[in-house]
């Protein structure tokens, strides 16, 4: 590692939080920790972590009022919430709180320290920042946008990872359960439904006519194709 990675674990399940710090702390990551809301928000301002592992629900303070407030007074490094219920993601409105990315529980610690990784890679030694560029867009996945004509577009947590997913597989025909597990994470216990009303979303941001896309097809009875034409 080029230089050491100060990570915070936020997480008021002890049992949980030991097993999450003596994994990074085996990885060669510096971690810190604390068990609640107020005791977060006072570790991350003053000690400053390139990664914040944040919990969804704590006590004394939320996890989205900590990450609201800690960026607030300026704090800009990646903050990764951890939540309990896959549904609670729609809720964890990136660019209101300052979410960067998410993990559902019960995670596998294998899939957290490669979420960091990657995170610790691109974010942080920063490699190359990922661009990709379709049509007259550019989807800057990193920051949950889409830059058009120079306008900038935000992009939720969830229609961030589905357009990457799209883009990293383009002229694929992707099935919705691929997409989904994806998107989502293995306890997964979302429907269809709620990934059509994502691709909805998503289609009113990047076509011209949502209502014939260009780029983000159906493909009936499967899933979905992406083509960048």
């Amino acid at each position: 590692m080029q230089k050491e990675i100060k990570i915070a674990v936020v997480e008021d399940d002890e049992n949980l939080r030991f097993l999450v710090v003596h994994r990074l702390q085996t990885e060669g990551y510096k971690v810190l920790e604390a068990a609640d809301g107020l005791a977060a928000e006072e570790m991350i301002l003053a000690e400053k972590p390139d990664i914040v592992l944040l919990d969804w629900m704590l006590p004394y303070k939320q996890g989205s009022e900590v990450c609201q407030a800690v960026r607030e007074k300026g704090f800009d490094n990646l903050i990764i919430m951890t939540t309990a219920k896959a549904q609670d993601v729609d809720k964890i409105d990136a660019y209101s709180f300052g979410v960067s990315d998410y993990i559902t529980k019960p995670f596998n610690m294998d899939v957290l320290v490669a979420l960091i990784e990657n995170k610790v890679k691109y974010a942080i030694n920063n490699e190359k920042s990922e661009i990709h560029k379709f049509g007259d867009m550019e989807h800057h996945p990193n920051t949950h946008s889409l830059i058009k004509d120079g306008r900038k577009i935000e992009l939720t947590i969830l229609e961030n990872r589905i357009l990457l997913y799209f883009l990293k597989n383009e002229n694929k025909i992707i099935n919705r359960d691929d997409l989904m597990m994806v998107v989502w994470g293995y306890n997964s216990d979302v429907n269809t439904r709620t990934l059509d009303m994502h691709i909805v979303r998503l289609r009113k941001k990047i076509e011209e006519n949502p209502d014939r896309p260009q780029y983000l097809q159906t493909v009936r009875g499967v899933g979905y194709k992406f083509t960048a034409g």
